[in-house]
């Protein structure tokens, strides 16, 4: 009888891209949104607005890329220093390794037997790669990679930040405020069922988290806005 291969679709090797790219649109979204909506309640006009929003942009969007970037570099560096330990240590202590690698087989639950030949043809075939994955618990899917994090959160801090723009570009003066809070609830939903949907996670649950913590950074600009308006 024949054998087909069964191929099965996950998903946590999106996992590094996804994360970085639902930051940065989430990020923009509400970050320029809940700029402009809480300098529109203060009384500005539309001109200063759309140059809020503009300069939200720009500066958001290398923040986003160097914080990213600084962030998962230090993680790439650790991971660096780790397995640069590792090669030492297989370099001057082969056998101790193959056997953390036995009782590590062991733990999951392998006969002891089985376990150390496992290791053995594991440690032959990559013993860095084995013990890498294995022992400190790096591998391709959640290796650091710091340029990738960073352009994506750039990229897609710009994305999410265009909406409210947008809006308060096609807007009449009078309405930008409701009009940015409209489109800006409309975009985080579907961001929000994007993500989980490219995370197999539920598309509802996913959509109203985000908007939900969207509207409140709103609702929380909206009213400092007013006060200093109401103030100064």
């Amino acid at each position: 009888m024949a054998l087909h291969h069964h191929h099965e679709v996950h998903f946590s090797h999106r996992m590094g891209w996804l994360r970085a790219a639902v930051l940065g649109a989430n990020d923009g979204i509400i970050s320029v949104a809940s700029l402009i909506v809480g300098v529109a309640a203060s009384g500005t006009s539309g001109n200063v607005l759309l140059i809020t929003g503009v300069a939200g942009l720009v500066a958001g969007a290398v923040s986003m890329a160097a914080g990213e970037y600084v962030s998962v570099q230090s993680q790439a560096d650790i991971e660096k220093a780790d397995l640069l330990k590792e090669a030492q240590e297989l370099a001057c202590n082969p056998e101790l390794e193959l056997s953390e690698l036995q009782h590590i087989y062991i733990g999951r639950g392998l006969q002891p037997e089985l376990a150390l030949e496992v290791a053995r043809q594991l440690s032959q075939h990559d013993a860095l790669h084995a013990h890498a994955r294995d022992e400190i618990g790096i591998s391709e899917i959640n290796s650091a990679r710091p340029v990738q994090a960073a352009l994506a959160s750039a990229a897609s801090f710009t994305v999410g930040a265009i909406f409210p723009i947008l809006a308060m570009l096609v807007s009449p003066t009078e309405v930008g405020r409701q009009a940015v809070f409209i489109v800006t609830c409309i975009a985080l939903l579907l961001l929000g069922g994007l993500a989980s949907y490219a995370g197999g996670a539920s598309l509802i649950r996913g959509a109203l988290r985000v908007l939900c913590w969207g509207v409140l950074a709103m609702l929380c600009t909206h009213l400092i806005g007013g006060w200093f308006g109401t103030v100064l």
